[in-house]
Formats: C-alpha cells, sequence, structure tokens
C-alpha cells in the first residue's frame, strides 16, 4: 500500500481504488478484531495500537483519513449486495458513492409515498425487469408494453419495511435475469427457499432456446412456512395468456398456502379481493 505522498501523485481514479484497499484493510482487520480497535486482557490494560492508529502510521497519513476509507468501503460493501451496477460505476469512478446513495434514498422516499402504509405477512412481485433485449414489438423487449426498471430501482423500493419480521416472498423471474435477481431478494429482507416453475405450454422466442416457462422463486425472512401442508407440484403446467399476464391458479396456490396475514401484490394488473395491490397498470 501505497504512502500519503505517493496516493496524491496518481490519477483520481487509481487514488481511489487505492483508498478502497486501505479501506477494505482496515474494516477486514476490524472485524476479525470483534470489531473493536484495540485490545485489553483482563484487568491488564496493555496498550496495542488500534488499527486505525497503526495503518495511519504505517501508510503516513491521519487516523480520521483510515477511518473514511472505512467507513466507504463498508458503504461500498453493502451496495454491491443490493445495487451491483451501482457498485459497479462507483469503483470505476463513473459515478460518486454519497451521489448514488442520496439517490437510492430518494428513490425509496418517492416508493415509500405511493406504496401501502402497512406490514404485510405474504408479498407476491411480478416485477417490470429491464432486458437487454432488442427484438420486435411482436415478440419485444419488456419496454415495449409498460414501463421496466433496473436491478437497482427495483432494489431501492422500501419493500423491507412493509414486511413482518417473518414473511414470506413469491418473486416472478425469468431464466435469463435469474442469477441477476439475487439483489432484489437480499434489499428486501429475503432469503431464497425453493421455486415453482410455470410451463405455459405455447413457446416464446428466445436467444439459446425455444422458451416455455417461467420461475416463481419462493423466499422467506424469519420463520413463515406455509399454515397449509399441502404440497403443490411444482410445476404447474398452464397455458399462456396475454404478455406477461400470470395465470390466477398462483394467486390461489398462495392463497391456500399462506391463510393468514396481510397480502401485497406488487405490479399488480388488476384489483383482488383480500389483497393491498400496488401498480401503474392498474
Amino acid at each position: 500500500m501505497k504512502t500519503a505522498e505517493a496516493l496524491a501523485k496518481e490519477p483520481a481514479e487509481v487514488a481511489d481504488q487505492l483508498s478502497w484497499l486501505l479501506g477494505r484493510r482496515y474494516s477486514r482487520t476490524k472485524k476479525a478484531q470483534g470489531g473493536r480497535e484495540g485490545r485489553q486482557f483482563g484487568v491488564c490494560k496493555l496498550h496495542t495500537p488500534k488499527t486505525a492508529e497503526s495503518l495511519a502510521k504505517e501508510h503516513g497519513v491521519n487516523e480520521s483519513t483510515i477511518r473514511r476509507a472505512g467507513k466507504k468501503f463498508e458503504a461500498m460493501e453493502e451496495l454491491a449486495v443490493t445495487h451491483p451496477d451501482l457498485a459497479q460505476e462507483v469503483f470505476e469512478g463513473k459515478k460518486k458513492i454519497n451521489e448514488v446513495r442520496r439517490t437510492v434514498r430518494s428513490v425509496k422516499v418517492k416508493a415509500a409515498a405511493l406504496l401501502p402504509d402497512a406490514k404485510f405477512r405474504v408479498i407476491y412481485a411480478d416485477p417490470p425487469w429491464k432486458y437487454g433485449d432488442e427484438l420486435t414489438e411482436d415478440y419485444g423487449p419488456a419496454k415495449f408494453h409498460y414501463p421496466s426498471m433496473s436491478i437497482s430501482e427495483l432494489s431501492a423500493m422500501p419493500i423491507k419495511e412493509l414486511c413482518e419480521p417473518d414473511a414470506v416472498l413469491f418473486l416472478w423471474v425469468t431464466s435469463p435475469l435469474l442469477f441477476e435477481c439475487l439483489p432484489i431478494i437480499a434489499a428486501w429482507g429475503f432469503r431464497y427457499k425453493t421455486s415453482f416453475v410455470w410451463d405455459k405450454i405455447k413457446h416464446n422466442m428466445g436467444h439459446y432456446n425455444s422458451v416455455r416457462h417461467e420461475l416463481l422463486l419462493i423466499c422467506t425472512r424469519g420463520s413463515c412456512t406455509p399454515d397449509n401442508v399441502k404440497l403443490f407440484d411444482s410445476v404447474q403446467s398452464i397455458e399462456r395468456g396475454k404478455h406477461s399476464e400470470k395465470p390466477s391458479e398462483f394467486r390461489a396456490i398462495i392463497e391456500t398456502l399462506y391463510e393468514h396475514g396481510k397480502k401485497l401484490e406488487l405490479f399488480a394488473r388488476q384489483p383482488a379481493d383480500n389483497w393491498s395491490v400496488y401498480g401503474n397498470q392498474l
């Protein structure tokens, strides 16, 4: 690791990345010591240098510089989980982390103003995924049919604040975005458990195969196993209808499994009995 004098002579983008490395070392060392910067053995107050103190001396900077770098790195770690695309832009020097965090907070505030003011046990979501496809209007990018949202925009929605401590999330996702949806699940406060496969019977155009299925992921937070022990077949064969429209049978499955608690459907197309709904196509 370079000294402050050497760091000052580096191009801004190089200096930023060196700062990340310094922050990473500070954060990891502190965590290895159980979150404490110094150590004390029993009643004997033996002086051992604090993490910030020793790193500052090693690299010729003051302790506050080390601590700032640590906070910046920890903020980046959190951002990398919930908004990986934005974190990459910050790391590459295209955006400042404080600017990105302000944007994320702004999105949360705006979304919170539109979402129901309640706590829910069951969340059912069919996000308007943003794809990089440029096919024809018949097979379309999703943007031909409805306003789409990026992974970061979806992650920024304050869904975590709307959920009970013990809750379940049913999340629709297509195969191309299967791994890209993981930051959203984490940002909303859930962990993946299992899935349903919707066999649409009819085929759709794909880049690598003829696609006839979609996935409904089941994720939980806390303890939220079904109220009803009925086990539905994990593969449901139901002929598809309009673009992106989901069969009502899946909502019925959710209602059978989870009889109790408030339910919220995100990005809904129409009202549903005993459900709170949110979506611009209502």
